[in-house]
């Protein structure tokens, strides 16, 4: 059987390519917003069917939306006031 190699290895190969680490960065933000979200979830002691109950929606819905796929800003609102948040969004320069 092959021993499982820790994730930060196989994160640190991964990094040391050029384009993944291209591809990885400009998904800063969206990971951002994911943690944020998860963690926002656990501080409200909340499961994803709890927050999907809230919602109105279902439980793979939610993990969608705790992957990144948010479809629109009111769904956002809609996950943040579920987990008893506010969305802020900011627009600044580059």
């Amino acid at each position: 059987m092959k021993q499982a190699v820790p994730f930060s290895k196989t994160r640190e190969k991964l990094m040391a390519d050029p384009e993944f680490r291209k591809e990885y960065d400009a998904l800063g933000d969206e990971f951002a917003l994911i943690s944020q979200a998860i963690a926002a979830r656990a501080r409200a002691g909340k499961t994803q069917a709890q927050v999907a109950e809230a919602m109105g929606i279902s439980q793979p819905a939610v993990a969608k939306i705790e992957a990144g796929k948010v479809k629109s800003l009111d769904t956002l609102k809609r996950y943040a006031s579920a987990v008893g948040c506010k969305v802020l969004l900011e627009l600044v320069p580059n």
